[in-house]
């Protein structure tokens, strides 16, 4: 039976990957690092904020303290207000797609994004409403691929309904390996929404989907039932 729907944001509802890289880029080259768009999809996008800065100092041999790492990651949040100001970023039905899916089971996000950036968004769009449960990068000491931003998920949802979950009765959507290894580990049921990676990059997921116009609750019912 399914229970819950956990959505990733970026890349799954917001249409904002091209903003993030767009921070990430303008932040590093102020600090004369040049950050390629195609290395950002390919090696860092399934980082949240800190963990990005801090994977690009490593591989570039740049010893950045943990203090210096925080001011970039307030530099970006602030460049990527400034990005999406007066814009809607949402992937087309993905609304829609939202409201569908709170009609039927709780929802929750699991995301690597930082809390304010995701509640800006949902509250300009009028969404906040149907997430009750929000895990964001500041609620977990590490973020996908681990489990654990999937982990708090389920604890919260668990008080939200007053029931223990069993992880593979909820389906995580996500875009990226990472995020789909991530809710694998934690035991949830996967759908692969094809909006940052091609179909064929989210195999390993139970389903696959073009995009959240194409969600369709019955067949994460049938997801859960395998």
């Amino acid at each position: 039976m399914l229970k819950a729907i956990v959505f990733d944001f970026d890349g799954v509802i917001a249409n904002s990957e091209p903003l993030h890289f767009r921070g990430f880029r303008d932040v590093l080259a102020e600090e004369g690092v040049t950050l390629a768009e195609a290395d950002y999809y390919a090696r860092y996008l399934g980082y949240d904020d800190v963990g990005v800065f801090r994977a690009v100092g490593v591989e570039r041999g740049v010893g950045w303290t943990p203090t210096e790492i925080l001011d970039f990651v307030a530099r970006k949040a602030v460049r990527l207000e400034a990005l999406e100001r007066d814009v809607s970023i949402l992937f087309p039905g993905a609304a829609d797609a939202v409201r569908r899916a709170a009609a039927a089971v709780p929802l929750a996000i699991a995301s690597g994004a930082l809390g304010a950036e995701i509640r800006r968004v949902l509250d300009r769009e009028n969404l906040t409403r149907y997430f009750p449960t929000i895990v964001s990068a500041e609620d977990t000491p590490v973020s996908k691929p681990a489990p654990d931003p999937y982990l708090r998920v389920l604890a919260q949802l668990a008080d939200v309904l007053g029931e223990r979950l069993s992880p593979g009765t909820c389906v995580a959507i996500e875009d990226s390996h990472w995020g789909l290894q991530s809710a694998r580990a934690a035991g949830l049921k996967t759908v692969g929404v094809a909006h940052t990676y091609d179909a064929s990059a989210l195999g390993d997921a139970d389903l696959v989907i073009g995009g959240l116009d194409a969600l369709d609750i019955e067949q994460l019912v049938k997801v859960c039932s395998r």
